[in-house]
């Protein structure tokens, strides 16, 4: 009888547990993003979906149970449904925008981006934006406290630090750039494929200890991970790029391919200087993810890069001076340029969800770049006086020459890099509380041949670098010695860096009274060697605590107060560590920051329509600062730390519907920063960018909705003008004239993607579709990066020549989507 009732009730346990069946899938939002830790529910049970907007609930069997979808900042979305046992349904529902709270969406964004600083930029925005260099950097340098003055480059200085201080993160994973670029007519494209971005954060400064250590910024970049099948293609007269993505059948595995061509011939070829100039710029990037089971995701990240860079310019003729004196100077070159960078990277990503309280993930990264920089240059020049009579047949032309010299530059430059990572990062979260935490090693390998040399003749006689241990009086004097040239730097370096990084941080969301309050607090820690030819330098260790709190008060105003600090070092990469003649010192220490950032956000509604005013103040104080000096987007330390420096300045930032059903933005910063070069006395560093001015703005025809208008304006006054080589940074400080560039571009929408195609023709086939014109340096002002230093012979006088930038150039552009 007992083993009748054990049986029985065996059966009937299995029965219970057997009634059930699944539903599954993936929730997006309108523009087919997958949203994170969605609810989906039913009276008995629940779940939230992952970082990639999936989902998996268990419903009982053969009866009717209704599933709550639910999101802030979304409707509800309610359904019913009645599935057999064992069944397996798969529902990928779309939320849509929730009209009641349709300006916190759109303006605030995400409250976590909000309350730790960080500005968010949408990805739709980012591909309309006409700029020289489209994509996320072209948006970044409308932003407040982020500099550049130069369009042909994808790089930008935040809040007085150089290139060399941001950090860029994609899928979490820590992306690198060349190490040879000197220019950037060179650079060709970003590692960021903008048709396989899904999310933009932004940080200025004031970080937390979960990003890494460098002193300026953080750029941390989501790509897609494709929920159907897709296709994109654009070309215009400065290359192509194309993606396709798609999904498996049983929805497991996404892979997205973007394909990237740049040709920059038509900015080169409209400046000053006539050469024969051959860019091939190209590369191919893909992001595979495959969903192993409801817990564990793999992703992969790989990217090749190839490109070169033959210049053989012919003659240049920059005219200045002034209206009642004009100079110029004419350069007759010969010689050329043949540059090649090779890029190679591949990461691998694991994320597992070990409970609904604890993810730990697993990541590996392999970095190589290959660069070679050969090029010999003879330039002839002549420097003199500009014939103004408007009547003459020479007009314009030097008539009488002040100096007659020549440049000879050689460089037979070659550089191999490897950077190996491997990192485990883990969320543990208990309530309201959340625990960060990671483990990082990296391993750099580093072989440098560096072999270049400076000859400068002026009338017969050549000209030795200004050393202090004589005078050179040339040609005045004869100087009796061995031909020597003015600057020459020959190396080879075999260089290895060792790291371990490690961070933990607590976030803890309250209240205090009747206002919602955000605690964040950290510290990471750093740790390093560096064996150079064989001899290793002692191991160096960093301590890094930082802090973020926010309030937003319970007042009628939407007000949000952010105060965050903390220490921020940058421990060496290999490009500090290699000083002015190409020695590397393993001995450099971390540059050090101390940061503080008072911030405000104030969301409010004028003429029923959405904006946010963004606004921060911050100050920092460095000190083992590296100094170093700018030539066009090339950066040379002293690979010592010998100076102190300070940065301090205001942005402000206003965005919204100016414009109904578009976004756009008016930007204003203001930043002072100087150093302390070996107890000199304070001077500019060379980024001290006082005033910046930027407006991105959207706007549409009213009676031709279709036909679309985007202006990017940036206004920066001038940076210092640099110095020549060997010469003394305090003796050169003089400034640039202010920069000034307005680019615009016209579009018209022949297929709307927010509208359904109802085309019976061959449009029928295409989800997007438009053609476009755009113009860069709309009112052709003429600005420049650096300066040519020419010396005069006669009156021994040394002039400053501006390198001037591109000038107008017109584009058309095609786009489409599948």
């Amino acid at each position: 009888m007992k083993s009748f009732l054990y049986l029985a009730l065996l059966l009937f346990s299995t029965t219970l547990l057997a009634q059930t069946a699944q539903i599954k899938g993936i929730i997006l939002d309108e523009s087919d993003t997958p949203i994170p830790s969605v609810n989906v529910s039913y009276l008995d049970g629940g779940t939230l979906t992952n970082e990639n907007g999936f989902y998996n609930l268990a419903i009982p069997a053969n009866k009717n149970v209704i599933v709550t979808i639910s999101y802030v900042g979304f409707k509800k979305v309610v359904f019913t449904v009645n599935l057999k046992e064992g069944e397996d349904k798969e529902i990928n529902p779309v939320l849509k925008t929730d009209i009641e709270q349709i300006s916190t969406v759109i303006i605030t964004g995400d409250r976590r981006s909000k309350v730790e600083g960080l500005i968010t930029i949408s990805p739709k925005t980012i591909r309309k934006i006409p700029g020289a260099n489209a994509g996320v950097e072209n948006l970044l340098k409308t932003l407040p406290g982020v500099s550049s003055n130069n369009e042909l480059s994808t790089q930008y200085s935040v809040r007085g630090g150089n290139y060399d201080e941001n950090l860029v993160y994609v899928n979490e994973i820590e992306v690198y750039r060349p190490f040879l670029i000197r220019s950037g007519q060179q650079e060709g494209l970003s590692f960021v494929n903008t048709d396989m971005v899904r999310n933009v954060d932004f940080s200025a400064g004031g970080f937390q200890a979960k990003y890494g250590d460098k002193l300026s910024s953080v750029l941390s970049i989501d790509y897609r991970r494709p929920v159907d099948f897709g296709a994109s293609l654009q070309a215009s007269l400065l290359g192509a790029s194309a993606s396709i993505e798609g999904v498996s059948k049983n929805k497991k595995l996404s892979a997205i391919l973007g394909l990237r061509y740049r040709d920059n011939s038509l900015f080169v070829n409209a400046k000053e200087t006539e050469s024969n100039f051959k860019p091939r710029f190209a590369d191919a990037q893909t992001y595979l993810s495959y969903q192993v089971n409801d817990k564990f995701e793999l992703g992969f990240l790989g990217n090749v890069s190839i490109n070169k860079y033959d210049y053989e310019p012919f003659t240049r003729q920059t005219n200045f001076g002034t209206i009642q004196d004009p100079k110029a100077l004419l350069i007759f070159y010969e010689g050329q340029e043949k540059d090649q960078y090779e890029t190679y990277f591949a990461a691998l990503k694991g994320s597992y969800e070990i409970s609904d309280n604890y993810t730990a993930k697993l990541i590996g990264s392999v970095y190589n770049t290959q660069e070679q920089e050969h090029y010999d240059i003879l330039a002839e020049y002549r420097l003199g006086d500009v014939n103004t009579d408007i009547g003459s047949s020479d007009l314009g032309e030097v008539e009488f020459s002040e100096g007659v010299g020549a440049q000879l530059t050689h460089a037979r430059n070659d550089l191999d890099a490897l950077i190996f990572n491997v990192e485990h990062k883990g969320i543990l979260k208990i309530k309201d509380h959340q625990i960060d935490y990671g483990i990082k090693y990296t391993h750099e390998d580093i072989r440098d041949r560096i072999q270049e040399y400076e000859i400068i003749d002026s009338a017969g006689f050549s000209i030795r670098p200004p050393f202090e241990d004589f005078q050179n009086n040339q040609p005045y004097e004869a100087f009796n010695a061995p031909l020597e040239s003015f600057n020459s730097v020959r190396a080879f370096n075999s260089t290895q860096i060792n790291r371990i990084q490690s961070y933990v941080q607590w976030s803890y969301k309250t209240t205090l009274g009747e206002s919602d309050a955000w605690f964040n607090a950290g510290v990471r820690s750093h740790t390093w060697a560096v064996t150079n030819d064989d001899e290793t330098a002692s191991a160096q260790s960093v301590i890094s605590p930082r802090a973020q709190f926010a309030i937003q008060p319970n007042w009628e105003a939407d007000m949000l107060f952010r105060l965050s600090g903390g220490y921020y070092y940058q421990p060496p990469f290999y490009r500090e560590l290699r000083g002015q003649t190409g020695e590397v010192n393993p001995d450099v220490k971390a540059q050090k920051s101390v940061h503080f950032v008072l911030g405000n956000d104030y969301s409010f509604k004028m003429g029923d329509r959405p904006f946010k005013l963004v606004s921060e103040a911050y100050y920092k104080k460095l000190t083992d600062v590296n100094p170093y000096t700018l030539e066009n987007v090339r950066i040379r330390y002293e690979a010592a730390n010998i100076a102190e420096a300070y940065a301090y300045g205001f942005d402000f930032r206003l965005n919204g519907e100016f414009v109904a059903g578009t976004e756009s933005w008016l930007s204003f910063g203001y930043l002072k920063t100087e150093e302390n070069i070996n107890d000199r006395g304070y001077i500019s560093r060379p980024t001290d960018q006082r005033l910046k001015f930027a407006v991105l703005f959207q706007d549409y025809v009213p009676k031709i909705p279709s036909l679309k208008m985007y202006l990017n304006l940036v206004y920066n006054t001038g940076l210092p003008g640099g110095s020549p080589n060997y010469a003394d940074p305090y003796d050169y400080q003089t400034r640039l004239p202010d920069y000034r560039r307005a680019d615009v571009g016209f579009s018209y929408v022949i297929v709307d993607p927010s509208e359904n195609n109802t085309n019976t023709n061959w449009l029928k086939v295409f989800e997007e579709l438009n053609i476009g014109i755009e113009i860069f340096n709309l009112f052709d002002n003429q600005n420049s990066i650096t300066n040519t230093f020419v010396r005069d012979v006669y009156t021994k006088r040394l002039y400053s020549i501006p390198n001037y930038l591109s000038p107008r150039v017109f584009n058309v552009k095609l786009s489409m989507r599948f």
